[in-house]
């Protein structure tokens, strides 16, 4: 006889109790009704009953269908009033059935399943089971007769329903307990990795953020700053000393030509990295053919297209290494000329951004912008190296890991 079942705790988890349940129900919905129409069929097909007795089948049979229809197919039953409601009317039902004709005993199949379905734990399964065995068994006995040899030939067959009903019920209902118990680990673990996705999203969103208002401190902030104290002093030389106002003049427009050019820096290193449609190869040559058209700094860019393995992740935390080095020739270098070059390695990609500025002190201070760099190169297992000197160029080295061609990208 198959049975279903359901935990101690009925009400459906937030991922895999609620599917079970689901998948269970709908299975049942639909052999409830075969054996209800069934039922029906048999009820008026057969000739051995009176027709009092067919009238009094169908009406059993209406009964428990419009028991079921109206108390259990109206939404999760299990926690409510109409669980016991439905079993009893149930229990009630397969007991007079069987008093009617031992035939109508199909209807434990269903019934018997209902026990363990609609209960609210399995000790009720166990009472609600004991309960259907002994209506099914009064059943047999009026329709039979109540005499000890009926009585030794139906019990029997009774508590052997009984007992392996009880045993399936409790066997399902660990099953569907651990399932349950695996389905909520699952959960927590997707909402612990959620969270800490979200939490790593937020902390490189408030870096860059930090990042991009120090560069404007440092840069467009201190230019408007020296124009307005520029223009506060054109304007107080105008009425008396106009060629000194005229001056002043002229060096507002060389500021704010030169905030304008750190404005168009900053804009191209925060830009978007364009990967689709296009090699990661083709990406890098766009960003020096960008980087020339902008500066008028000769730009040589060595890409071949063997670093196409190179993961996701990894291509764009080299682009934004390639943006933010260009960004430093810019700003700091007084180059004429930057090499930007791809070498694949034996499991690594390096990039190489040479220039032939003026180059600074190792060992000073570095500037946010490489220090991010370092960072970000970081969480892919990569490293950043530097090498300079004063009027000797700057040499940048950015190695980040390959992955085998197939692999996750």
């Amino acid at each position: 006889m198959s049975v279903d079942v359901v935990p101690e705790d009925p009400a459906p988890g937030p991922a895999g109790t609620a599917h079970v349940w689901e998948r269970f129900l709908v299975g049942w919905h639909v052999a409830f009704w075969l054996f209800v129409v069934l039922a029906a069929v048999w009820l008026l097909a057969t000739t051995h009953l009176t027709t009092g007795q067919r009238v009094e089948g169908l009406v059993l049979v209406a009964v428990l269908g419009a028991s079921y229809a109206l108390l259990v197919l109206r939404g999760d039953c299990r926690d409510d009033w109409r669980s016991p409601a439905y079993l009893t009317i149930a229990v009630t039902v397969v007991g007079f059935a069987c008093a009617l004709d031992v035939t109508m005993s199909m209807l434990l199949f269903v019934v018997f399943s209902h026990v363990w379905m609609f209960s609210r734990s399995t000790t009720w399964g166990a009472f609600w089971a004991t309960a259907l065995t002994l209506s099914a068994g009064a059943g047999f006995m009026s329709n039979i007769g109540w005499t000890q040899e009926v009585l030794r030939e139906v019990a029997p067959q009774l508590l052997v329903a009984l007992g392996f009903s009880v045993l399936l019920g409790f066997w399902v209902a660990r099953i569907i307990d651990q399932s349950k118990g695996r389905a909520d680990l699952i959960t927590e673990l997707q909402t612990a990795r959620a969270d800490l996705a979200a939490a790593e999203n937020a902390r490189g969103a408030l870096a860059e953020r930090e990042r991009v208002a120090r560069e404007i401190h440092d840069t467009l902030a201190q230019g408007f700053t020296s124009i307005v104290m520029l223009a506060q002093g054109a304007a107080a030389r105008l009425p008396h000393d106009p060629d000194a106002a005229a001056d002043r003049l002229g060096t507002i427009e060389e500021v704010a030509r030169d905030n304008l050019a750190e404005a168009r820096a900053l804009v191209a290193a925060l830009s978007p990295v364009d990967l689709d449609g296009r090699t990661f190869a083709d990406a890098v040559r766009r960003l020096g053919e960008r980087f020339a058209r902008e500066t008028g700094l000769a730009v040589r860019v060595e890409a071949p297209e063997a670093v196409a393995h190179l993961t996701r992740d990894g291509e764009v935390v080299l682009l934004r290494a390639v943006q933010e080095a260009l960004t430093n020739v810019r700003r700091h270098s007084g180059a004429s000329s930057v090499v930007l070059r791809l070498v694949p390695e034996d499991g690594d990609v390096r990039l190489e951004v040479t220039d032939d500025g003026q180059g600074f002190t190792p060992g000073s201070a570095e500037g946010y912008g490489l220090t991010g760099m370092r960072g970000r190169v970081g969480e892919v297992g990569g490293e950043v190296d530097v090498a300079s000197a004063p009027g000797g160029g700057t040499h940048l080295v950015v190695r980040v890991p390959l992955v085998a061609a197939g692999g996750a990208a």
